[in-house]
């Protein structure tokens, strides 16, 4: 099975000011949502991976969550995409708990849930705590310049203190250019 876990703020929308505390909040990136659709058409499920303090810091519910992500299904639908599935952490920061990245328990209940090892999924976000959690786990790692990322150049090496073996890339649709050419012949992905 071929499953890409992505982070959604500053990688799918616009972190926007603050937190992503209402559907009217939630801006995609320009290019994000086609490039998802992009990676399902071949032959990709891909599975958000998302911190969500604002829940634990009492900043909207989880019916709110639940519009959010409705909007973000519909652009995507509207486009032949898909994301399987929303993990998500509710916790405030500063709470104990092994769901908040870079805490990995995010990924190990994405691999539990879908059968598959760590070596065997491809992780992608503009965050470093969001290729942290996944970094222990020996998935392949790539980091999108968007969102917190903006500032980094994807030619040049990374700063230190990012995971050994992160790919970087200037957006999520260059790296689906990368696991995914149009052409249809995808290339292995390496770490």
């Amino acid at each position: 099975m071929k499953l890409a876990i992505l982070d959604r703020d500053g990688t799918l929308n616009a972190l926007g000011d603050g937190f992503i505390a209402s559907p009217d909040d939630w801006v995609p990136l320009p290019g994000a949502l086609e490039a998802v659709a992009r990676l399902n058409h071949a032959g990709w499920h891909v599975v958000l991976a998302t911190n969500q303090p604002g829940l634990g810091r009492g900043l909207f519910d989880a019916q709110t969550l639940v519009d959010i992500h409705a909007k973000m299904h519909r652009q995507l639908a509207a486009l032949g995409g898909r994301i399987d599935a929303v993990f998500y952490c509710p916790h405030a920061e500063g709470e104990a708990c092994n769901c908040r990245k870079p805490a990995p328990g995010l990924m190990e209940q994405i691999c539990e849930r879908y059968g598959v090892e760590g070596d065997e999924i491809l992780v992608a976000g503009s965050c470093l705590a969001h290729l942290q959690a996944a970094a222990d786990l020996g998935a392949q790692l790539h980091m999108v310049c968007t969102g917190r990322s903006a500032h980094l150049d994807p030619r040049q090496p990374l700063p230190p203190g990012w995971p050994p073996g992160t790919r970087a890339h200037a957006s999520l649709g260059a790296l689906v250019d990368f696991v995914a050419p149009q052409d249809g012949a995808a290339l292995p992905v390496v770490a």
